[in-house]
């Protein structure tokens, strides 16, 4: 076969966290590179998920998701943002959020707009975006603290410009984005007329008494914007694959129309555990942050101890390091040769920009830490004794 392939995934390079992943099994290293959690989420949802999928029927959910989860998501705004969602208009449900990001930028974009994109991004905007036939305009914060400058900004949009993508709490930084610099966002959205993807997947995990605001709570903003949430980053449930958009009926009727030639339909029963989940208290809220806020102190703590410098983290459950404090200047050199040697793996962050970038920084990695207390204490006493 002579045939070519769809350049936009064909001619890039297997994502990361594969890559790393392999790389971790192939050397038995401790797997601080891909985000997903050694333990599995509350008890209770995944009893009533077992009991749907016993029970039935085990068909084809609404395509738009079954109405109590929608339900629920609707709430679920109400209660944390104040935000008054009809949830048989204004929510959706997905096979993961990466699922809800893909319908959207193939929902909203077309041949020869422009998504501008604030860079270091999550792995997947940029093939996805290509898909779509647009172009991706990145935007870089500056590291350290890696502020919005509302000078970039303005200075991105063209007349080709149809959206922005927004992502916090932040992956792979950890940065939590304040009123400040949403409101940077949304005055650049109202004055172009553009629309405005929220990647929120990790509202709930905000350490040190912060609160996540959301960019749809703002003036003229949930007109404009969708916000996209993850059950499985909510109760650490990766596997169950369901995310949620919220928004105005035009932009999650757009979504939709992608979805449905997509994913179509998540697992019922999953939908309706995870509906029983989002009705959970406050304390399970208080304790899911104070048990990764530990961890995150903990790791913190052990790659200080190790020599790393190591950049504030605010929220997520990565942390990233400054790779020169121990000598190293290659953050891709560096991941792989602490996985094979040292036996630790964490991922190079500058993996998280576009690959025409030629300005992006290449001395930070990211460790994950939503794992067992013993591993993060044993990936820092093999890192210590390497360096």
């Amino acid at each position: 076969m002579t045939r070519s392939l769809n350049p936009v995934f064909a001619n890039r390079p297997q994502s990361i966290f594969p890559t790393m992943s392999r790389l971790a099994r192939e050397h038995d290293a401790i797997n601080l590179g891909q985000g997903f959690p050694d333990e599995d989420g509350p008890a209770e949802i995944r009893r009533l998920a077992a009991q749907r999928i016993a029970d039935g029927p085990n068909q084809y959910a609404p395509v738009e998701g079954v109405p109590s989860l929608r339900r629920a998501v609707a709430a679920d705004n109400k209660r944390f943002y104040d935000l008054d969602v009809d949830p048989e208009t204004e929510t959706l449900v997905t096979s993961g959020a990466t699922e809800a990001l893909a319908a959207a930028f193939l929902g909203f974009l077309s041949s020869g707009d422009e998504a501008i994109v604030l860079a270091p991004f999550y792995e997947c905007y940029a093939p996805q975006i290509e898909a779509a036939g647009a172009r991706l305009v990145p935007v870089n914060l500056a590291p350290p603290d890696w502020r919005l400058s509302a000078e970039v900004l303005s200075a991105a949009v063209t007349p080709a410009a149809k959206l922005i993508v927004i992502n916090t709490p932040h992956n792979p930084l950890g940065k939590v984005m304040n009123v400040e610099e949403l409101e940077i966002v949304a005055a650049v959205a109202r004055k172009h007329d553009l629309i405005v993807v929220c990647d929120e997947v990790y509202e709930h995990l905000i350490f040190d008494g912060r609160d996540h605001a959301t960019l749809l709570s703002l003036p003229g903003m949930f007109e404009r914007a969708v916000r996209i949430g993850s059950a499985g980053k909510t109760f650490s449930l990766t596997g169950f694959r369901i995310g949620y958009a919220t928004g105005p009926a035009p932009l999650i009727t757009g979504i939709m129309k992608a979805h449905q030639h997509l994913g179509y339909t998540s697992p019922a029963p999953l939908q309706e555990a995870v509906a029983h989940g989002l009705a959970f208290g406050d304390e399970y809220y208080a304790a899911f942050r104070a048990d990764m806020q530990a961890k995150r102190d903990r790791i913190s703590d052990g790659l200080a101890a190790a020599g790393f410098d190591v950049l504030p983290c605010e929220g997520t459950y990565f942390v990233t390091v400054d790779i020169r404090s121990v000598g190293r200047d290659d953050d891709v050199a560096f991941c792989r040769e602490i996985t094979e040697k040292a036996k630790v793996c964490a991922v190079p962050i500058s993996a998280f920009y576009h690959p025409s970038q030629d300005d992006c920084p290449r001395y930070f990695a990211r460790f994950c830490f939503c794992k067992k207390p013993d591993v993060l204490d044993e990936a820092a006493r093999r890192l210590k004794a390497y360096f």
